[in-house]
């Protein structure tokens, strides 16, 4: 079998190292030595823009973490007239490889005008943009128990996730993407005010393991 090759390195703000490597036509993000995210597993991704329900014409989309592009497509393929996306992406090298290596993966989805980049946590965005946002998606590390980077704990938590619940207009959709179910995260939603739906998807786009979609409905 024909070997991983690393492509590149670099340091998240909390000092967690992310590497990007490639064999053949297969790329993986992985953080601190795990995988992060791959090319060959991103049907679940796919489905989180068509739960999250972007009707509203004018529509204000928050996309948390870019990732390899997947959930930025496939939220744009959903937008309705007058829509717009902000992805936050807390790495300037995972913006980067989308530039240079990774975007025709996905149909290069930040050359669209629709969308815009902020560089820096979600949670910051979130915390500054009260009533601001139609829906949320949160595609951030492996789940809500996972934290491969640990700044995303707070991003999980009651706190947190009242932060995101006030970022919400109303009606609003939060969806949360896990590779793994998690009990205590869906009362954790319940607390913060929000309805909750758990959705089992494919990882990959008609087969493989699963992973679990968390959506908060608020309004």
């Amino acid at each position: 079998m024909e070997p991983w090759t690393l492509l590149d390195t670099a340091w998240t703000p909390q000092d967690t190292e992310l590497t990007l490597w490639m064999r053949g036509r297969e790329f993986v993000i992985r953080a601190d030595g795990y995988d992060l995210m791959a090319n060959s597993a991103h049907g679940s991704e796919q489905v989180m823009a068509r739960m999250a329900r972007i009707e509203r014409p004018g529509a204000r989309v928050l996309v948390g973490g870019l990732g390899m592009g997947y959930t930025l497509r496939a939220v744009l393929d959903e937008l309705p007239e007058g829509a717009r996306v902000t992805v936050a992406e807390l790495s300037e090298a995972v913006l980067r490889w989308n530039q240079e290596m990774l975007g025709p993966l996905s149909g290069s989805p930040l050359e669209d005008p629709r969308v815009d980049v902020v560089i820096g946590d979600v949670g910051d965005v979130l915390q500054s943009t009260p009533g601001e946002w139609d829906a949320i998606l949160l595609d951030v590390d492996n789940g809500p128990q996972a934290f491969t980077m640990p700044a995303n704990e707070r991003l999980y938590g009651v706190q947190g996730l009242n932060i995101t619940r006030m970022a919400l207009r109303s009606p609003g959709t939060l969806v949360v993407w896990s590779a793994f179910d998690d009990a205590e995260f869906v009362r954790r939603l319940g607390r913060a005010g929000l309805m909750v739906r758990v959705a089992r998807v494919p990882a990959h786009v008609d087969r493989g393991a699963d992973h679990f979609l968390f959506l908060g409905y608020w309004g």
